[in-house]
């Protein structure tokens, strides 16, 4: 009888210091689990440090170790796609590379994905060592997130989890420019079940998510799932239509009885709030209007410079 394969996806970029931590830690985790064949799968999304060297020596040592260079950095999410259209796996696993997702919750995902659930998430149960700020800014933007779209995305759902082969099959069609995994994961349904995990501390370096990013992510997530915000501006352009109805009458009748005053401060009020009203909405058309035109230039999402992942049938062969 075949053994099950199960693959493991670990994007990384500068992350050389973690990786063979990683990895070791990884392998305790899995002792017990022979009666299945696991390959890692490190995706080095442009890493400028010695990250794609520490992958290969590990390969070297390892067959089942595997290694994607990436052409350069084109971001977390992508790499972690480049990993599932490439993965062989029955069931795929993705994580990150700096030990904050534990590798012993890997065992609870295969035991639940054995009860036959198609996807089984993670959440990241609050911890008082992350930041206040970090943990206020996540439930507004999981609240927010919600809020504008037909997801329910929970509180600390990450980019750990198993998937089966059946999803992945399906997720290969995606062409999507502006990648949301978790919000695809959750849209996708099939059966889904998640699994609490505590959050590790950062072993070394730093976090890639900077407060940019971080806003960028969102913005990202609510655009790609969400036509609310476009709504929302129609319905403040009816509701000032409305104002206007009420308030050109009014000064109409004032000019016709004298008693209209020029009023300096209330005009420039009246231009400086109307204006930027104006370049508000604005703004929020030209998010959607931006994703059309990126989308229709039908570029790749990532570009793979090298590789030591075999083809399926190579693969298939291997210890």
């Amino acid at each position: 009888m075949l053994k099950q394969k199960i693959s493991v996806i670990i994007p990384a970029f500068n992350e050389a210091t973690n990786i063979r931590l990683l990895y070791d830690e990884i392998l305790v985790a899995l002792s017990d689990k022979e009666e299945y064949d696991f390959e890692f799968i490190f995706i080095d999304d442009g890493s400028t440090d010695e990250t794609l060297s520490v992958i290969k020596n590990l390969s070297g040592g390892d067959q089942r170790i595997f290694y994607v260079e990436l052409s350069r950095n084109f971001g977390h999410q992508y790499a972690i796609k480049a990993g599932l259209d490439l993965a062989t796996g029955d069931a795929i696993i993705t994580m990150d590379c700096d030990l904050q997702h534990p590798p012993e919750v890997i065992n609870n995902l295969i035991e639940k994905w054995k009860e036959g659930f198609d996807i089984v998430y993670t959440r990241r149960k609050d911890d008082l060592k992350i930041s206040w700020f970090k943990r206020t800014t996540s439930a507004i933007f999981y609240r927010f997130l919600n809020w504008a779209s037909d997801l329910n995305l929970e509180k600390g759902t990450a980019d750990f989890r198993l998937i089966n082969r059946n999803v992945i099959n399906a997720f290969k069609g995606f062409k999507e420019n502006e990648l949301f995994l978790r919000g695809l994961v959750k849209w996708a349904g099939f059966r889904q079940t998640a699994v609490d995990y505590k959050a590790n501390q950062r072993h070394s370096g730093k976090s890639k998510y900077s407060f940019k990013k971080m806003l960028s992510f969102a913005f990202r997530g609510i655009t790609a799932f969400s036509i609310r915000p476009l709504k929302l501006v129609a319905y403040v352009g009816l509701l000032m239509f409305i104002v206007s109805l009420i308030l050109i009458p009014y000064a109409l009748i004032s000019y016709f009885l004298g008693q209209a005053v020029p009023g300096w401060t209330s005009l420039i009020i009246s231009i400086i709030f109307f204006g930027s009203l104006q370049l508000f909405m604005l703004g929020i058309i030209g998010l959607y209007l931006s994703k059309i035109a990126i989308q229709s230039k039908q570029r790749p999402q990532y570009l793979i410079r090298d590789t030591n992942y075999s083809t399926k049938s190579q693969h298939e062969n291997i210890g």
